[in-house]
């Protein structure tokens, strides 16, 4: 690694060097909505008698440029379909000056036209289709500023968010979660924490990857890219966004985005807050049967908890062009949340003749402290005007948690009278850092061909610490017996190479990354537990393969196949049992494997009309929480079943209905089987699933834009466990206010509160249960957001940060 280190900063150098000397002239090229315009015609003349020196094609970035100059004094002359025509002011190029560098170069329209066929006129649109992702613009959600990050997924067209805060999309779950293209290593509970702090006022858009190419890590069924606002323009400019909303109890989400552009500088911010307080209402009832299947004894648990918490997130960057062709960066990123909780559960058992045998009740108060940080550092060196350029990326990421739980219980018998008391405290600091490293070259050849190759290297050092207290008389004494001190360590090593050629109708990409993984496991022990350690080593492959064909210029064909993994997360093996409620424990599982995925799909486009895609997914040591029932009570723990398959048909179609009515539908229908021993019983379990969204998007004139939409789910598995259908219907309004640059809004969520869990459970040995869900979804929410500074020029370039990729998003 040291080697490696030292031969990269060789190059660089003498590539800062040799682009220092060279007489040359670049730029970017942008529209007026701030989005890149490649394809235009860049022209060099002389000032002199206007002939013509070179021309160009900026690229897929809008960039172009012009080396190996004589001096002379210059014109720079753009044309692009449907923009304005652009001559700059005379360029000198001489001694003194041998390289001009000039600020993005905004193209105006040249008369009032739609954005592209699936937009609304005036409006950003909200979904773009490109080849290997789709694009969902967050500021053409109105009710994203009165939301945080987490809530704004939830309403992302393909995405589902289910009642424990697992993602999927399209379907598709285990989602490797990344914010500017960094993963952010953490999964379950901590996952939604960290996502419920960011407001949604700093999200600028959220790319959807179903099958993500070989640049980015195996792991993950799919990938979700959360990126946030960086203005990136000349001089000081910024948005602010005040949001609140209103269910059963009240939140706020507030956010300010701050660029400062001078020169070869760049300086960008955003800063958020917000606050939240939630309820989660949990109805159980559980039956317990004898061997032969005779109704033994049943218990009715009703969970009720309430939480507020206060989280906050600033982020911090710069860019510094060294060099026209070099671009140096750095990130600095801190989040955190303060969180109280209040749980309480009340139980009632009968008999087979439904006659009251005890009850009990009890209570948790919890706070847990979190505070995250993650630093970056990047460098980005241009080659030449062809795509020819090398990116170099390292993160460090700290993750500090503080937990405390207070839990009390009491037992009572047929006549209520106390049987059982007791109290106890959890105490449970937890420490993980995470650095990585990558770098990324890409090679143009000519006739649109393309190479692109990379390293990365990963390591995790994951402590986790559960002390257990029981309380005697007011005083706490460690009870080591239910104590746990838990070390995770991994290094992964990963290289790729991707290949791309592309003719007039026909495109290929094929690539292949090879990531070899290394991992050890210890609880420490103590004088009541036993010490145990587990070790992992594997190396394996993951090819993909894209194939692309164009019928004509509105019809197109994609077919690929990819191969992925999805690693646990560290504390699914971590095999400690954990305390819920009188009933319910949880542990993790050392001996998980990962799970692996092969997919193959066919994708067909009609222009931006219909996007229709057709895959079959087959996954085997496919990761399961499983329930185990040991007498009344349930132990749910992460297990490998033997294997499944998902046949999945995705169909959207996007319209203009009218000049002012913009609709988007998407329909999904799959076919679930899973095959495997859980325990005792043998899971043998298939099921069709149907998700309907509907978004209508309205322009009403005079700055008036409004939403309304709906959200359909038929049953569906989760766990052991299957979820009956449920819908909520959204919308909103929102004005344009001071001269266009503010906008008010007030949007509702869940109108008729139906977004509720109704679960039935299978495969339990000799038992089952039902459950009833319910959170605070139904929400009236209002919003103000204000844009200042002049948008008249961007920042030089826009780095894609995209070292960190698998390993944040497996911390819980």
């Amino acid at each position: 690694m040291k080697t490696l280190f030292i031969i990269l900063t060789i190059l660089i150098t003498q590539f800062v060097a040799s682009a220092q000397s060279a007489h040359s002239i670049s730029g970017t090229v942008k529209d007026s909505g701030n989005e890149t315009l490649p394809g235009a015609t860049v022209k060099l003349l002389k000032v002199a008698d206007s002939t013509l020196v070179a021309g160009v094609v900026t690229d897929i970035n809008g960039y172009f440029a012009f080396a190996n100059l004589e001096n002379n004094i210059y014109l720079v002359a753009i044309t692009a379909l449907a923009q304005k025509e652009f001559v700059s002011s005379p360029l000198e190029i001489n001694e003194e000056h041998p390289a001009v560098a000039l600020p993005v170069i905004i193209l105006l329209p040249a008369k009032s036209i739609e954005l592209n066929e699936v937009t609304i006129r005036s409006r950003r649109p909200l979904i773009e289709q490109e080849m290997d992702r789709t694009i969902v613009h967050v500021s053409a959600m109105i009710g994203s500023a009165t939301s945080n990050t987490f809530d704004v997924l939830g309403k992302t067209p393909g995405v589902s968010v289910n009642a424990n805060g697992e993602i999927s999309l399209n379907g598709r779950s285990g989602v490797m979660v990344l914010i500017d293209g960094r993963s952010t290593y953490m999964s379950g509970s901590d996952l939604a924490a960290y996502l419920k702090s960011l407001p949604g006022g700093v999200l600028d858009k959220i790319e959807l990857m179903d099958n993500p190419p070989a640049r980015y890590d195996a792991a993950g069924n799919a990938v979700i890219d959360i990126r946030l606002k960086k203005n990136r323009l000349h001089g000081i400019t910024g948005s602010t966004s005040l949001g609140g909303s209103q269910g059963r109890y009240a939140r706020s989400n507030d956010a300010i985005n701050l660029n400062y552009n001078h020169g070869k500088l760049n300086v960008f911010t955003n800063l958020g807050y917000g606050y939240e307080k939630n309820y989660t209402d949990d109805d159980f009832t559980r039956r317990y049967y004898t061997e032969t299947g005779a109704l033994q004894s049943k218990v009715a648990l009703k969970n009720d908890q309430q939480y507020a918490s206060n989280g906050y997130n600033a982020n911090f960057g710069l860019d510094w062009s060294m060099t026209p062709k070099t671009v140096l960066g750095a990130i600095a990123n801190f989040n955190g949340s303060s969180r109280r909780g209040d749980f309480a559960y009340e139980s009632t058992q009968r008999n087979a003749i439904d006659q009251r045998t005890g009850s009990g009740s009890g209570r948790t108060v919890s706070k847990d402290i979190r505070h995250n940080t993650s630093l970056n550092a990047n460098l980005l060196h241009k080659f030449n005007d062809k795509g020819r350029e090398l990116a170099v990326d390292a993160n460090y990421l700290n993750y500090d948690t503080r937990g405390n739980q207070k839990i009390e219980n009491r037992l009572y018998d047929a006549d209520e009278t106390v049987t059982r008391q007791e109290q106890f405290l959890y105490r449970t600091p937890s420490q993980i850092n995470i650095y990585t490293f990558k770098t990324d070259y890409a090679h143009p050849f000519k006739n649109k061909a393309r190479l692109e190759a990379g390293f990365k290297a990963s390591y995790v050092d994951n402590d986790f610490i559960f002390n257990h207290f029981n309380v005697v008389d007011g005083a706490a004494v460690i009870d080591n017996r239910r104590a746990n001190h838990f070390r995770y360590r991994e290094n992964i090593q990963a290289a790729y190479a991707t290949a791309e050629k592309r003719w007039e109708r026909f495109g290929m990409q094929a690539g292949l990354r090879l990531e070899n993984t290394a991992a050890r496991g210890h609880q420490l022990g103590n004088d009541s537990v036993q010490a145990m350690r587990f070790t992992k080593n594997y190396t394996k492959l993951f090819p993909s393969i894209f194939l692309n064909y164009k019928l004509n210029k509105d019809n197109a064909f994609v077919l690929m196949a990819v191969r992925r993994i999805n690693r646990p997360n560290y504390q699914m093996l971590n095999p400690f049992v954990f305390y819920r409620d009188q009933y319910t424990y949880s542990a993790g599982n050392p001996q998980l494997t990962p799970q692996y995925q092969d997919r193959v799909e066919l994708k067909y486009q009609h222009k931006s009309f219909l996007n229709m895609g057709l895959s079959y997914n087959r996954f085997t040591d496919g990761i399961f929480t499983t329930i185990e029932a040991r007498g009344d009570t349930f132990i749910s723990r992460p297990d490998n079943i033997t294997r499944g398959f998902m046949v999945l048909l995705n169909t959207t179609l996007s319209t203009n209905i009218t000049g002012w009515w913009y609709t988007n539908t998407t329909l999904r229908l799959s076919r679930i089987s899973m095959k495997g021993p859980i325990y005792t019983e043998l899971l043998h379990f298939a099921t069709n699933v149907a998700r309907l969204e509907l978004n209508n998007y309205f322009n009403l004139g005079n700055g008036w834009n409004a939403e309304f939409g709906g959200y359909y789910a038929s049953r569906d598995v989760n766990g052991q466990a299957l979820t009956a259908g449920m819908f909520r219907i959204n919308g909103g309004i929102q004005k344009k206010i001071w001269k266009g640059k503010g906008t008010a809004s007030l949007n509702f969520e869940d109108l008729f509160h139906s977004w509720v869990y109704h679960n039935r459970s299978f495969s339990i040995r000799q038992s089952d249960y039902r459950q009833v869900n319910r959170t605070d979804t139904q929400r009236i929410g209002i919003a103000l957001n204000y844009k200042f500074g002049k948008e008249t020029f961007a920042r030089k370039r826009r780095h894609n940060n995209n070292a960190s990729d698998d390993e944040k998003g497996r911390v819980e």
